[in-house]
């Protein structure tokens, strides 16, 4: 990690066409990056914000916690910090047990699922940056360092049955929220 890399993350990222977010009851987009469901099994997708920022570690670590759970359900995260900083990332986290992980450093798969470029009013909002704060001060999740990815990115969280059909789909609002996984869990039993 460098100074660098840290400023390169604040840098504003291209863009891809996005689509819109695959609505409840429709198919989930397939791309080359990401094909879902996993082995034809419930799965609950993830998108995450880079490698480094405290509400990716928090929503891996509760995502971690939801799939050990439910053996029952795929678990998949996607990271768009490159293969070796997600790599370092999980192992400073402990692994990735039951979680799937894959690595979408050109964020396709992402503009695929409805997730484009944030607004400085997402990432920025005094309610995000409050609740950087609590992560810190309650769970003790800081900021890590930023190898790759950008802070710009959106995040979100999808249910997706065996058929491939979407039965959740919450794009975040702002960078600080962290999924309800077991909303997510939920809503497959639905």
């Amino acid at each position: 990690m460098s100074w660098q890399t840290e400023l390169n993350s604040w840098m504003f990222p291209t863009t891809h066409t996005r689509s819109d977010p695959p609505s409840v009851g429709h198919n989930t987009p397939q791309t080359q990056e990401l094909h879902v469901p996993v082995d034809g099994k419930p799965t609950v997708v993830t998108f995450l914000r880079h490698c480094g920022c405290p509400f990716a570690e928090k929503t891996f670590l509760s995502m971690r916690e939801a799939a050990s759970q439910h053996p029952d359900i795929q678990f998949m995260a996607v990271s768009h910090s490159d293969e070796a900083a997600t790599g370092r990332w999980l192992r400073e986290l402990g692994g990735a047990d039951r979680v799937n992980v894959t690595v979408d450093d050109q964020r396709k798969s992402y503009a695929a699922w409805g997730l484009g470029v944030s607004s400085f009013w997402h990432v920025l909002n005094p309610w995000s940056l409050y609740d950087v704060y609590k992560l810190g001060k309650q769970k003790g999740i800081w900021n890590r360092p930023t190898e790759s990815g950008t802070r710009w990115q959106t995040s979100g969280s999808f249910a997706v049955d065996a058929a491939g059909i979407v039965k959740k789909a919450v794009p975040s609002q702002s960078a600080g929220e962290v999924p309800d996984f077991k909303e997510l869990v939920n809503a497959l039993s639905e």
